[in-house]
């Protein structure tokens, strides 16, 4: 099972801005371009994204000196004072306070150590596909700055609150840091109490750690691994940084923890087509509210609610799959209803487009003269089960919401 362990971080020293860490916090990097990047460091030059964003986009690797640079800054913020290591190992206390839909949430967490294992071991369990471009960007970074700058969202199921009332104390004072980032507010405090140390590492001693963003992180962290490894001899000490890697762990019961939908747009099909094509799997639901998919055409601003109808169809195209992956709605979307029926009626592969809001979507499918895709979040009982049974979902399956804040807490791996 997984071992979760304290650890001293390197963080903004927030007695230079009165604790507000608003000006140096990021969005998480793979969510940002040049203009994001610059109107960051506009707001303050000492801003996360400095060394977290050295290539730009980050969907492969860059020159070897953009990195270089990046490794720079963070040995010369060290040294200036600007950031600073804890004095002791701690667990961070980590809340993220947020609307949604005209109602108010937290998300609680808290940041750790959690040691390295392959998937196969079955305690840290990934539910995505990744591709091998966003890594060597990564790699490249971490490489460089022998540091890990982002963390990864990892969930893990606590129906009783036993880790949440560990913190209950903790959270009732002042937090030691925080900040306000795209109207979230991101509170931070610093735990090195021994006993609420020891009882949240012995709560999560028997609980599977199910991977909700970040899969490409934890790939780079084992490559990351057996690359210094190899680097000193082909071993690292047991007790080494490198074998670890940093979590925001949050309980998948905690009523903050949102899923929402990932919504797609197809570029330059029309509404008919779409409908003429999936009219095997496909029936008109009577509102938005009860269908499965609603599809709204970019040029008209027609939209078409629709039911699945055709759902064991998924266990005779991909046998191989778990029963859970059969259940998914985006894995009838793609492998059935885009990569069969569209495909076969278009002649060719359809331009697909990953857009999160409705709204973004259906400016995606005017501007591309397509079609809007409107489709419902992943239900968080089916992340886990798919998961537990080794499935992978198709790209973009969920979006956990909202992002984490990049420069809360830095990970050092030597």
């Amino acid at each position: 099972m997984p071992e979760v362990k304290p650890f001293a971080a390197f963080r903004f020293d927030a007695g230079r801005s009165g604790g507000d860490l608003s000006g140096v916090i990021a969005p998480p990097y793979d969510v940002l371009d040049r203009t994001d990047k610059d109107a960051l460091l506009g707001k303050d030059p000492h801003n996360i994204v400095a060394i977290d964003l050295p290539h730009v986009p980050p969907k492969s690797a860059g020159p070897k000196e953009v990195y270089e640079r990046s490794a720079e800054c963070l040995h010369a913020w060290q040294r200036e004072g600007v950031l600073v290591r804890e004095s002791q190992p701690a667990l961070y206390l980590y809340h993220q306070r947020f609307h949604h839909e005209g109602q108010s949430y937290t998300r609680r967490m808290f940041i750790a150590r959690v040691r390295l294992q392959p998937f196969s071991e079955g305690s840290i369990l990934p539910h995505e596909q990744t591709f091998g471009g966003p890594k060597e960007d990564r790699l490249a970074l971490m490489k460089a700055t022998r540091h890990q700058l982002s963390a990864i969202l990892g969930m893990y199921t606590d129906p009783d609150d036993r880790i949440g009332k560990s913190f209950a104390a903790t959270a009732s004072t002042p937090p030691s840091a925080a900040g306000a980032l795209d109207d979230v507010e991101n509170d931070l405090w610093v735990v090195t109490e021994g006993g609420v140390i020891d009882t949240v590492v012995s709560a999560m001693a028997d609980k599977p750690v199910y991977i909700a963003d970040g899969h490409h992180r934890y790939g780079t962290a084992l490559l990351y691994r057996d690359w210094l490894a190899q680097e000193n001899g082909g071993t690292l000490p047991d007790d080494h940084p490198a074998n670890y890697i940093m979590f925001v762990l949050a309980s998948m019961n905690d009523p903050g923890c949102l899923i929402l939908p990932y919504n797609r747009a197809l570029g330059g099909v029309d509404l008919d087509t779409i409908l003429a094509a999936w009219g095997e799997g496909t029936a008109d639901a009577a509102s938005a509210q009860e269908a499965d998919i609603v599809l709204h055409e970019g040029k008209s601003g027609r939209e078409m609610p629709l039911r699945f109808t055709n759902r064991g169809v998924l266990a005779t195209l991909e046998p191989n799959e778990c029963p859970a992956w059969h259940q998914l709605d985006y894995a009838y979307l793609h492998r059935y209803l885009i990569e069969e029926l569209l495909q076969q009626k278009l002649g060719d592969k359809p331009d697909v487009r990953y857009v999160k809001s409705a709204t973004a979507a259906k400016q995606t499918a005017q501007t591309s003269e397509g079609v809007a895709l409107l489709v419902n979040a992943t239900p968080m009982a089916h992340l886990r089960a798919v998961s537990e049974a080794g499935g992978l979902m198709p790209q973009k399956s969920t979006y956990f919401h909202p992002k984490l804040a990049t420069g809360m807490a830095l990970n050092p791996l030597v």
